[in-house]
């Protein structure tokens, strides 16, 4: 059995859904959890404590220890971790699940909705790693996990979502290599499961894929997959994990073997395309 006891973990986004299955999962397995979530709406209007508060005192009837915060992970980051120390002594690990989302065409969308899903998903996730770093080093097995998407790879209506979301995939990336000295490990989950957030995506998707995913796919069905990623025994570094169902897979990105050719011209990448897509050999 994986064991948590003494570790102290800061879940972002915890009031409902994934973060909140994480912050209790977490807390049943021994760690101390700061349960942050900033409450309100799904584009993160309606600032309020009660979703954070509800939780907490879901994991202490549990005989869990928890502790709310209810700060914005896109001007908070520094007082999310400073909660975390002045009420545990330290801190191990975050999980960066916040997030905000809607449905709409990029064309009509205002430039200040890119911006904001920038700030939540990537800065948020960016500069609350970066407040945390110090205390992840002494730590010795420091752990961050990133939240990614399906949608970087493209889905209808979600090119702000879906580009932010890479965004952080790129995140994940280069963080796991500034960790690598220190022990700090950086994966991101890719989820998939029944949340308020996928109700609001259900317009873009197949019909029934919204209630499909409430019946079949709950968010406790992915919290093992990062609770597992903020283990100390966790090796990974710099690795996407799909989670959806109780299915967990691998996510990479790939570079085909190509083709080299020293008098290139646009006919013979025309020519050749078969071979230059061909992912016969591909590598990571």
């Amino acid at each position: 059995m994986l064991d948590f006891t003494g570790r102290v973990i800061v879940v972002t986004g915890a009031g409902r859904g994934i973060g909140r299955a994480y912050a209790k999962l977490l807390a049943a397995r021994g760690a101390h959890v700061v349960v942050n979530d900033l409450g309100g709406d799904e584009d993160g209007h309606g600032p309020s404590s009660e979703a954070a508060d509800a939780v907490v005192a879901e994991i202490k009837a549990d005989s869990g220890s928890a502790i709310a915060s209810a700060e914005s992970v896109t001007t908070g980051a520094a007082a999310i971790v400073a909660l975390a120390v002045e009420s545990f002594g330290r801190l191990d690990a975050v999980i960066n699940n916040a997030g905000i989302y809607r449905l709409g065409d990029f064309r009509e969308l205002e430039p200040a909705v890119y911006q904001d899903f920038l700030n939540v998903h990537y800065l948020g996730s960016l500069m609350l790693s970066r407040a945390a770093w110090p205390y992840l080093i002494d730590s010795g097995s420091g752990r961050i996990v990133n939240t990614i998407s399906g949608a970087m790879t493209g889905q209808p209506q979600m090119l702000h979502y879906g580009a932010a979301k890479g965004a952080v995939y790129g995140l994940t990336r280069n963080l796991a290599l500034e960790g690598e000295a220190h022990g700090i490990k950086v994966n991101a989950v890719s989820p998939g499961a029944g949340t308020r957030l996928m109700d609001l995506a259900a317009p873009a998707l197949p019909p029934g894929t919204a209630e499909f995913m409430h019946e079949h796919m709950p968010p406790e069905l992915v919290a093992p997959v990062g609770a597992y990623l903020v283990h100390q025994d966790c090796e990974l570094n710099g690795e996407v994990l799909n989670a959806a169902g109780g299915y967990v897979s691998r996510l990479v990105v790939v570079n085909t073997p190509g083709i080299h050719d020293p008098k290139l011209t646009p006919e013979t990448v025309a020519e050749r395309l078969t071979e230059i897509t061909d992912l016969t050999g591909a590598k990571p």
